[in-house]
């Protein structure tokens, strides 16, 4: 049964589809941003070129072996497997942290997909119409057919339990059947 109830609860979520809204409208907003940061890497791309080409590869060469010849002079073999213990413990944490991130900011994108969505629909404009009647004082007109409304629904309350009772005594009497014929 808990099954039943969680599969349930996963397919009624609206938050992965409120997500992927959110997404969506995230990635159309920043794909909006796109020919501004064409332009400029239009405008600064000849002063790089010129310079990558004005670099001596030597010179780079010399530096790199340098800095890679000072890492590999600060190993310590001793003290390596005390590091890679602490980097591990180091690496759980920030897994840790990171997956509380991660919660934060999927929620963050839902809720914003969600409002994207009350925009694309213009629930906005609902939600102002909903509460101005809430705020409105209900006319005299309006509260007549209510008090008429409530015989309907008790009339309409008797008839389900008979329908139900009804459903019961049949699955009750196959029960019957089956157990006369178990005892056979």
């Amino acid at each position: 049964m808990a099954i039943a109830d969680d599969l349930k609860k996963t397919l009624t979520d609206p938050t992965p589809l409120y997500f992927a809204a959110g997404t969506a409208d995230l990635a159309v907003q920043q794909a909006k941003k796109v020919p501004e940061l064409i332009e400029q890497l239009r405008a600064e791309a000849p002063a790089r070129i010129e310079a990558v080409k004005n670099t001596d590869p030597k010179a780079v060469q010399e530096a790199l072996t340098a800095k890679v010849a000072e890492v590999f002079g600060a190993i310590d073999p001793k003290k390596l497997g005390e590091t890679a213990q602490d980097l591990a413990l180091r690496g759980v944490g920030v897994a840790a942290e990171y997956a509380v991130r991660a919660k934060e900011t999927y929620d963050k994108v839902a809720e914003h997909g969600e409002q994207a969505v009350r925009t694309w629909r213009g629930e906005f404009s609902e939600e102002i119409v909903d509460i101005a009647v809430a705020v409105e004082p209900a006319p005299e007109a309006a509260a007549e057919p209510a008090a008429d409304s409530e015989p309907v629904a008790e009339a309409a309350g008797e008839d389900k339990p008979v329908a139900k009772k009804s459903t019961a005594r049949r699955t009750s009497a196959k029960k019957a059947a089956v157990t006369a014929d178990d005892a056979s």
